[in-house]
């Protein structure tokens, strides 16, 4: 496998990406998967260890930072802006469209976390033909629900009051700071968030899975970008082409897998990784192992190699 730094641009912002290309030999050009990275993250961590592995089993794969993030352009800093971030997946079909390894009528989504609800909602793009997801989560509905669906609605009025605040902060010419998204120790993390909180810190944070270049801040404008969208309401779109989606069987955001199911008009599959939560599926390889091989049999069928 050999990994090349390349860049494309979305909506007139320098997107950084990583294209990696299997090491065998081809009779022609390949398959390839655009593979997203979980919120606040970047192409080094979770996303660039699915394009790696996926790359060892034939595809071509190309894993960005979206834009606001990682050695992405845009400001300002850790926005997370909905309607940009499903730019961001088409604009990476477009770039390997243009490559000569690449056969632009075989091209697949993955995106992992946060990047699941945006592929779903890219996967409308008919120059896609499947998409796939791990762990799928949607930040709109995580801050207006929480993790796990049952948050109180109070806590989201409370952001939406936050970020207006930093609004009128920048039209006055002040800094309007940002949103810390991990407090400050495990213990807390775990706290305010149970076992999921506990191992977000855990990657983002702690040695497991930390990067300089993965902020874990938003931009506090992204609260209100972020209230407004609904990522899945293009599920339906996707249909007759199909999804696949692995979830863990522990996650306690596999609410959101179960509704886009529900959403979906064509072949739609779930496959539960047996024991494992929602960050298992960013570095451990007794789950990521599987759901890779999951997603080599799927891509395989609904590409070809």
């Amino acid at each position: 496998m050999t990994r090349t730094s390349v860049g494309f641009y979305s909506a007139g912002i320098p997107i950084a990406a990583h294209l990696c290309t299997p090491g065998s030999p081809a009779d022609g050009p390949r398959p390839a998967l655009v593979v997203g990275h979980p919120g606040t993250g970047v192409k080094e961590q979770t996303s660039g260890t699915y394009a790696r592995l996926m790359a060892e089993r034939g595809f071509v794969t190309l894993a960005f930072d979206a834009a606001h993030q990682g050695e992405s352009g845009g400001l300002p800093r850790g926005l997370e802006d909905p309607a940009q971030q499903v730019e961001d997946f088409k604009a990476a079909v477009s770039h390997l469209t243009t490559r000569e390894e690449v056969d632009p009528g075989r091209i697949g989504l993955l995106g992992v976390c946060a990047s699941g609800g945006y592929a779903l909602a890219a996967g409308g793009d008919h120059r896609v033909g499947a998409v796939a997801t791990v762990c799928t989560a949607e930040p709109a509905r995580q801050f207006r629900y929480g993790a796990d669906g049952t948050q109180d609605p109070a806590v989201l009025q409370g952001l939406l009051d936050a970020a207006a605040q930093a609004r009128a902060a920048v039209a006055r010419g002040e800094d309007p700071g940002v949103m810390a998204v991990f407090p400050e120790t495990a213990e807390q993390a775990g706290a305010l968030g149970g076992r999921h909180g506990a191992e977000g810190w855990e990657y983002y944070c702690g040695s497991r899975g930390r990067h300089e270049r993965s902020a874990k801040f938003l931009a506090w404008e992204s609260i209100d970008r972020m209230a407004s969208s609904d990522a899945f309401h293009a599920v339906p779109l996707i249909g007759p082409r199909p999804i696949l989606q692995i979830l863990g069987e522990h996650a306690v955001t596999a609410w959101m897998g179960l509704e886009t199911h529900r959403r979906a008009t064509g072949p739609a599959e779930i496959h539960w990784i047996k024991g494992a939560g929602h960050v298992d599926l960013y570095d451990k390889r007794e789950y990521i192992d599987p759901a890779v091989d999951k997603l080599t049999d799927y891509f395989t069928t609904a590409l070809g190699k």
